[in-house]
């Protein structure tokens, strides 16, 4: 009799479908379990290839089920819905799951540890205090603006509406002089958790040699160096640079057929976090090379003569990222092509 070699999982957050299949993919099971259930079925079965979505919690049953002999691979929601037969639905779904992790040609992601997970939070929430901060400081222009107070956006000229807001002549209402106070007090909390996270980032950045090394590039700070360790999956599975370039969304879109390549806009898929922040780096870099002037006869200059300041820093970041590849696994420092020439 033949033995299940392959079993997909639709995870949920109670009720998991796991089909069984053998190595011809004929099916031998399907079974409905609740999340208890899962880990004690799994091992029971014989060492085999259990496949998933790479979605939310994926990675912790990821690591669960491979303390448990089994081989696990994570693939990308998009690559399995191809595989998925008329209707949808969870028992569909697991199936097409099933069906796709055979696929000699198929991507996977790999399944996270808990300490890059980890990394990976100390971002997230570093994002979402950024997005609260920036909506309290436009919650602030705007209500300041139906009463003729107007600064710039940013940060920078908060302290000029603060000093408006206290000023012995102002006309404000007094129950908007305190609800705008409010508003600058959980601004500076949040300001400050900002600056919690964004120490632990730089020390943690500074005691790793592999960050150190990524640092060595222009455009990447402590923050990008930890981005890339957190969110990066080993650089040694891409086989070369552009393919790095390609995962993190910094090529353009492919639209062609008959022959005739036609590219569109930057594709922006694969992993945002360190993308933007590459593309942050890099328009530093455009910024200060229209200020102080590029060097003479450098590639930087060349672009910045043709071509539109977003569309050089969306270049120069993917030149960053395949520079990134050669250094992580190369093992070597950055080594600027105009100083080598």
């Amino acid at each position: 009799m033949e033995e299940v070699t392959v079993i997909g999982i639709d995870l949920a957050k109670s009720v998991f479908q796991l089909p069984g299949a053998t190595v011809t993919g004929a099916p031998m099971f399907r079974k409905k379990l609740s999340r208890a259930q899962v880990l004690k079925f799994l091992g029971e079965q014989p060492p085999c290839l259990v496949a998933m979505e790479a979605c939310a919690s994926s990675h912790y049953w990821g690591r669960e089920i491979m303390k448990l002999g089994h081989e696990v691979r994570l693939i990308p929601p998009i690559y399995v819905k191809p595989f998925v037969k008329r209707q949808k639905n969870d028992a569909n779904d697991a199936e097409a799951i099933a069906e796709a992790v055979v696929r000699p040609t198929m991507r996977f992601v790999p399944v996270k540890s808990a300490e890059q997970q980890a990394r990976s939070m100390v971002f997230k929430t570093r994002d979402l205090f950024v997005r609260q901060r920036n909506a309290i400081i436009n919650a602030l222009r705007g209500h300041l603006m139906e009463y003729g107070i107007i600064a710039p956006p940013g940060r920078t000229f908060v302290k000029r509406l603060a000093k408006q807001i206290d000023a012995p002549n102002s006309d404000l209402p007094p129950v908007v002089i305190e609800l705008c106070r409010l508003h600058l007090d959980q601004l500076d909390a949040v300001t400050e958790k900002i600056k919690r996270i964004e120490k632990r980032l730089k020390e943690a950045a500074g005691s790793d040699p592999e960050t150190i090394r990524l640092q060595t590039a222009p455009g990447v700070g402590p923050v990008s160096a930890m981005a890339i360790q957190a969110f990066a999956p080993p650089l040694e599975g891409f086989r070369r640079g552009r393919d790095f370039a390609a995962w993190l969304g910094l090529v353009p879109v492919q639209k062609s057929t008959g022959g005739k390549q036609v590219l569109g806009r930057t594709s922006k898929m694969g992993q945002r976090d360190i993308r933007r922040l590459l593309i942050i780096g890099a328009m530093t870099r455009v910024r200060w090379a229209v200020r102080n002037g590029a060097p003479k006869g450098s590639w930087l200059e060349q672009m910045l003569a043709r071509k539109p300041r977003m569309l050089v820093a969306i270049a120069l970041a993917n030149k960053t990222a395949r520079a990134i590849w050669a250094m992580m696994t190369k093992k070597e420092d950055f080594k600027d092509p105009v100083a080598v020439a």
